[in-house]
């Protein structure tokens, strides 16, 4: 038992209940493209059935580009999908647009995951980076973590 009288798993399922109350709530939010900039909708076919598949995200922006960043790395539904569908992809956020994303390559990757972790707050554990290192800190967890840029087709 922890100070207080809570267990660590009452607190995993407090936790757990408060991200599923949290995550109803912003999916409400961001369908009605009320969300912050930084926020978006991303539309997917499945790599495996085909259907369509949304997943909110957020973006990265630096100098000028906006990115999609994989927090949990390959294995990420999301990236199997964009790579199955050869990066051809719809982005919404209130309007829905079709894009495409090109996957940077891991060595440019660095200051993208630096910008990232300015909104990303939910990431910051998982990289065990703060976002307040140095860029350099963030090249020895670039390959763990797919980065995509995305490119809109029409504004």
């Amino acid at each position: 038992m922890s100070e207080g009288g809570t267990t660590r798993r009452e607190a995993g399922r407090l936790h757990q209940a408060l991200e599923l109350a949290y995550g109803g709530i912003f999916w409400v939010i961001a369908m009605l493209g009320l969300p912050p900039p930084f926020v978006v909708i991303l539309e997917t076919r499945g790599h495996r059935s085909g259907k369509r598949r949304r997943t909110i995200l957020i973006t990265a922006n630096l100098r000028g580009d906006r990115y999609l960043v994989s927090v949990l790395g390959e294995a990420s539904n999301w990236v199997r999908n964009v790579r199955a569908a050869g990066g051809h992809v719809a982005i919404r956020h209130g309007r829905r647009r079709e894009a495409s994303l090109e996957e940077v390559p891991t060595d440019q990757r660095a200051p993208i995951l630096k910008a990232y972790l300015k909104w990303a707050l939910g990431a910051r554990p998982i990289f065990g980076v703060t976002h307040s290192a140095p860029v350099e800190e963030f090249e020895g967890i670039t390959a763990r973590h797919p980065v995509f840029r995305i490119v809109t087709s029409r504004p």
